[in-house]
């Protein structure tokens, strides 16, 4: 499954309802450690169809970001069930971005 762009258009129905875990990336272009993460990001989406990959430009989507108290990126946030279950800053390695969606 690739990787889905949200935005506030799509961000309630893509995420919050979602009828599968969701992994968000919060990242933007400038950022180095998001240009590291971003790979791996995009390798669990091809790789695990039992989740649901999204990233969120911060540039792009202030609003969003500001709603989640996104404050340095690269961050990723896990959601289920339209609940923020796990969140993470920094870049980290594809194992342990996995092992925060168990």
């Amino acid at each position: 499954m690739s990787v889905l762009t949200i935005t506030k258009d799509n961000f309630e129905q893509s995420v919050l309802q979602a009828d599968k875990p969701v992994l968000l990336d919060f990242w933007a272009s400038w950022c180095g450690p998001c240009k590291m993460v971003s790979p791996m990001v995009d390798q669990i989406a091809e790789e695990h169809d039992e989740f649901i990959v999204g990233k969120v430009n911060v540039d792009e989507e202030p609003d969003i970001a500001k709603q989640y108290g996104i404050m340095s990126i690269p961050t990723l946030m896990v959601f289920k069930n339209g609940e923020i279950t796990n969140r993470q800053v920094g870049a980290i390695p594809k194992d342990r971005i996995l092992a925060l969606l168990d």
